[in-house]
């Protein structure tokens, strides 16, 4: 599909290509960005620039159920909308920058990975997670401070408050396991050291279904924000507008469910692994203090109860191993959990995306 059909398919019209100066500002002010935050990841500042600079960017009009900014590696390509400011732009560019920078292409010029996303025939795998990743280091770059926000009743402090905010509280997450280096290594590279690093913190399971929940909290933000704008072409319907403020709180408690089963598995088994390790009171020490760190990065709702009561179950047997190892000395095999013994997350699997649900629910109604 050539370059033109997927902007008409995109709704990106009236396209104008940024002027020279514009450009090269925008590639000076990325590329100082980007080398001073990601120091030790490689970045040749000269190459860097040189590359950004080839870019082709434009400004155009954006439909309002895309983003502002978008890059398009056919043609190695952005698209700004056409009512963002120089600097908005900018801050926006880091993000598309970095999807530059983390492309593999074949020989045949198709995608084949972006960061931390795989690309098969099929449909990508890992793209929420690539994204939210990116942001983070967009965010990162800008020196962005932490905000408190609150989405569909979750509570949540993230240096990405408008973007992809609760992709990347989690993947956040994901990063306290793994350390920062894994996760911004991986995304910039392309390559499966993050994937690796997270497997030995948890499992293979953990970090697959991971991955895949991710896809689909972000699949249904998108496809409620879409059930959103519907509203605007209700008019006086009055039935129609009841249906879809039905739909759309049901899709409010889908991506609540869908966090909080993302949150409480990542803490039941990456914690219970880290357990698992201790075999010192300085392994223990040092453990007690990581499970009531996390407390700072996690999101909350009125609700919500997992992180607390994980903590004093494994608080508890944390203190037997602690009596153990006094008494006994420092263990090798003994005094395991598994995730079954610690405590198992109470969130119910969300099926498919909302919408499919509500028709099969009866809920979602054609006028």
């Amino acid at each position: 599909m050539s370059i033109e059909s997927v902007l008409r398919r995109e709704g990106i019209k009236e396209v104008k290509p940024l002027d020279t100066l514009t450009t090269i500002k925008l590639a000076k002010n990325i590329t100082d960005k980007l080398c001073i935050a990601f120091l030790d990841f490689g970045l040749d500042a000269d190459e860097l620039f040189s590359n950004i600079c080839r870019i082709k960017m434009y400004s155009a009009h954006m439909p309002e159920t895309l983003s502002k900014a978008k890059y398009y590696y056919k043609d190695n390509s952005i698209y700004f909308d056409q009512q963002l400011s120089t600097q908005e732009m900018e801050s926006l560019a880091i993000h598309e920058c970095i999807h530059y920078i983390q492309r593999v292409i074949d020989t045949k010029g198709n995608l084949l990975r972006l960061g931390l996303c795989s690309l098969p025939e099929t449909k990508a795998n890992g793209l929420a997670l690539n994204e939210a990743a990116v942001q983070l280091m967009s965010s990162i770059a800008e020196k962005k401070e932490v905000d408190t926000v609150k989405y569909y009743q979750i509570t949540i402090s993230t240096i990405s408050p408008t973007i992809y905010p609760l992709e990347c509280v989690l993947v956040n997450q994901m990063a306290y396991f793994t350390g920062d280096y894994p996760l911004y290594y991986s995304t910039l590279n392309s390559n499966d050291l993050f994937q690796k690093t997270f497997i030995v913190k948890s499992n293979e399971q953990t970090y697959h279904t991971i991955v895949s929940e991710l896809d689909t909290l972000l699949q249904l933000e998108e496809e409620l924000n879409s059930v959103i704008g519907e509203l605007k072409y209700c008019g006086d319907n009055v039935n129609k507008i009841r249906r879809i403020n039905k739909e759309i709180e049901y899709g409010k408690k889908m991506i609540y469910d869908k966090f909080f089963k993302i949150q409480d598995l990542m803490i039941l088994n990456c914690f219970t692994n880290e357990f698992n390790s201790i075999k010192t009171l300085s392994d223990a020490a040092i453990f007690k203090k990581r499970v009531y760190d996390y407390k700072d990065l996690i999101g909350y709702s009125e609700n919500y109860s997992f992180y607390n009561d994980f903590y004093c179950k494994i608080m508890a047997e944390l203190e037997k191993k602690e009596d153990y190892i006094k008494e006994y000395g420092p263990i090798d095999l003994i005094g395991s959990l598994n995730t079954g013994m610690a405590l198992t997350p109470k969130v119910k699997d969300s099926l498919s995306f909302f919408k499919r649900i509500l028709k099969k629910l009866g809920i979602l109604v054609k006028e």
